[in-house]
């Protein structure tokens, strides 16, 4: 089961032609850390040019490997597979794993049987590490992903006591200069739309809108937050017409999606009020949507293809070496002036 059809490049042709050793190149094709870069680039240009490929079938017997990872989502509705947010990260952690031998499986998991058959199917062998997006403050799976010894990586966190490696954004912070922004822009009632706060990232943009307020003595009652059932156009929609019922003075609203803000826009405009003369928006994320808001949405970008790199980054360490501690990397945002603030 191991050989080479007859005439197929071999390991060793690829080595000789790259001028290093057998085992660099496999370590190349293994995306194992402690190659340099120029000699990972010369391997990968002698790959190319003799259109080697390798023997994923018996490489996976021999290292006992399934040269595949799965992307879970764990939100209980299949709709958001097709958000904007989720779409540019499968896509970005797609184009990280290019350069390696490995399979992405795409796959929702939303019920506790659910769980189990997955926990079950990767312990199985089926995949060699799995990547966790859009999970809620209860959620068991990454600890039952982490007591199985799978490697995992989350995006984003479930708390501020997380103890699963997770890459995130300055989700605090990013919010916090959004809200400072309105406020240097003379706007004085400024309204929140958070996401569903059993999601630590809703509670972190949350706390940043606050953080703002206080810091400029500007009450922050709870009867100008709307939350968000979910991070869609349909809960942005509801929640604005929420706060302009309760606040019919406001001048400015700070939504924790973009697809929350697209929502807020819409509510806005059925209402007769002009965006930004009347109401300022902000939103976060900076996607690139399906269709484009009118007017240009002023948000906080999030580096969402930083993001998906850093997550396939972190989890092929952890597969390499899967004693390695866990770890946090919390990447900057950045304000993204546009019309409609």
């Amino acid at each position: 089961m191991g050989r080479q059809r007859p005439g197929t490049p071999t390991l060793e042709e690829v080595a000789a032609l790259a001028g290093v050793g057998r085992g660099t190149v496999s370590r190349v094709i293994n995306n194992a850390t402690g190659v340099r870069d120029s000699t990972r680039r010369a391997v990968q240009r002698a790959i190319a040019e003799l259109g080697y490929v390798p023997n994923l079938a018996a490489r996976s017997l021999a290292g006992h490997r399934a040269d595949a990872v799965a992307l879970v989502m764990t939100e209980p509705d299949w709709r958001l597979f097709g958000e904007p947010f989720f779409s540019e990260i499968v896509h970005a952690v797609g184009d990280a794993l290019t350069a390696t031998p490995l399979q992405l499986l795409l796959t929702l998991v939303r019920t506790d049987t659910e769980r189990r058959r997955f926990v079950e199917f990767a312990r199985g062998g089926r995949v060699d590490g799995v990547l966790l997006m859009s999970v809620h403050a209860e959620d068991p799976l990454p600890d039952m992903l982490a007591k199985a010894g799978l490697p995992t990586v989350m995006l984003g966190r479930r708390s501020g006591e997380e103890s699963v490696t997770y890459v995130d954004a300055d989700n605090t912070g990013g919010a916090r200069g959004a809200v400072t922004h309105l406020l240097d822009a003379g706007r004085g009632t400024i309204g929140a739309i958070s996401g569903p706060l059993d999601m630590y990232v809703a509670q972190c943009r949350l706390r940043g809108y606050r953080e703002a307020l206080e810091s400029a003595g500007v009450p922050a009652g709870p009867s100008l937050v709307a939350e968000g059932v979910d991070f869609t156009e349909e809960s942005g929609h509801r929640a604005m017409t929420e706060l302009l019922a309760r606040h019919p003075d406001l001048d400015a609203v700070f939504a924790a999606s973009d697809t929350l803000a697209a929502g807020a826009l819409n509510a806005l405009r059925a209402a007769g009020l002009r965006v930004p003369q009347d109401v300022a928006v902000i939103g976060f994320d900076d996607f690139h949507p399906a269709r484009p808001t009118d007017p240009p949405l002023t948000t906080v970008r999030q580096p969402l293809e930083e993001i998906g790199r850093t997550m396939v980054r972190l989890l092929l360490e952890e597969m390499e070496d899967p004693a390695a501690a866990w770890r946090h990397v919390i990447l900057r945002t950045e304000l993204v002036l546009r019309d409609s603030a």
